[in-house]
């Protein structure tokens, strides 16, 4: 099984979700996981959410690196992106902006500064974010508020103990 190639949709100014996960986790999935070949990338993600929400594989973003990883994305607040909210989840980000520059740079910053960070942080090397990702342009108010919710309620959702450690939003 593989997942299936997702085309990103660029467009400037365009309000963006965005969902990124660790290597080892997206491995744990492939691995134990089986989507019919028909499902929609769309219907994959979601399935994938509900497995690795509660999955330890890849779950590396924890304690310290939370702050870590939330610090880093702040600093980008207003260069790459105006940053709406963030998830940080032990295996995956989910994260919603309005994107400054295109998408491939955004993504190339985020995941390329924050895996140097956290691997140097955790005294590993090698790859920490699988190459993929996610994103859906927000289209509406409706949209953008049921978005917002999951983004915040996600970490509360999985039962994590730290949850209020794992989220940022502008209107908190």
């Amino acid at each position: 099984m593989h997942i299936k190639s997702l085309f990103h949709i660029n467009h400037p100014n365009a309000i963006q979700f965005v969902t990124f996960r660790t290597q080892e986790s997206i491995r744990y999935y492939l691995q134990n996981n089986h989507a019919d070949k028909a499902t929609s990338a769309a219907k994959q993600q979601f399935e994938m959410d509900k497995v690795l929400d509660l999955s330890k594989e890849g779950a590396i973003l924890n304690t310290e690196v939370i702050e870590l990883l939330m610090q880093y994305l702040l600093s980008k607040n207003n260069s790459l992106y105006n940053l709406v909210a963030v998830s940080i989840m032990p295996n995956h980000v989910h994260i919603m902006f309005e994107q400054l520059v295109p998408l491939t740079k955004i993504m190339q910053h985020i995941k390329g500064a924050s895996s140097l960070l956290i691997n140097r942080h955790l005294g590993r090397s090698g790859v920490l974010w699988d190459k993929s990702y996610y994103d859906k342009i927000v289209r509406s108010e409706e949209q953008f508020r049921i978005t917002y919710e999951y983004i915040k309620n996600n970490a509360y959702k999985a039962e994590l103990a730290d949850a209020s450690k794992r989220f940022y939003g502008i209107y908190e």
